[in-house]
């Protein structure tokens, strides 16, 4: 039971926002785990105390990619879970980085910079700064990646 006067912090992100210096926020599919996946893991880690990492539901992923995960969800959060990089792994429905910054309150959003000068994600920089978030780009792995995964594994 909290003590008095001392305000509840109820969600993991918010006990951790309150005892660490920096919160940040990567997503992704993360279908077919690779190296790419890690590399950005990793970094982004390396520039926060506290990383957040949502994992795509099965259901957003076949609404912007038109295609299915190769991977089910369930196994997808689980290896990311599973990584000692990452602090706390959830669910993402959503694109909006926007609304899940309202629920998670993270202070540095992490992408690809493959996805640099992007239209959606100029206008994702813009708004998230009006929150305080700053995005940074993180070096893309260009030597392999779920489209060449797939490829490959159907060329068989």
């Amino acid at each position: 039971m909290p003590k008095k006067n001392t305000p509840h912090i109820g969600s993991k992100t918010a006990r951790m926002k309150a005892t660490m210096k920096t919160v940040g926020f990567t997503a992704g599919v993360f279908d077919l785990f690779h190296i790419g996946h890690l590399n950005l893991i990793t970094n982004a880690k390396a520039l926060c105390d506290f990383l957040i990492v949502g994992v795509n539901s099965d259901e957003l992923v076949k609404t912007y990619k038109k295609k299915e995960a190769i991977v089910p969800f369930t196994e997808r959060i689980r290896i990311v879970e599973a990584i000692r990089f990452v602090d706390e792994a959830f669910a993402v429905e959503t694109l909006d980085k926007e609304s899940i910054w309202q629920k998670k309150k993270f202070d540095l959003l992490f992408i690809g910079n493959d996805w640099h000068g992007h239209p959606r994600w100029q206008e994702t920089e813009k708004i998230m700064l009006m929150r305080g978030v700053k995005t940074v780009y993180l070096p893309y792995t260009h030597s392999t990646n779920s489209t060449l995964i797939r490829e490959k594994l159907y060329g068989f």
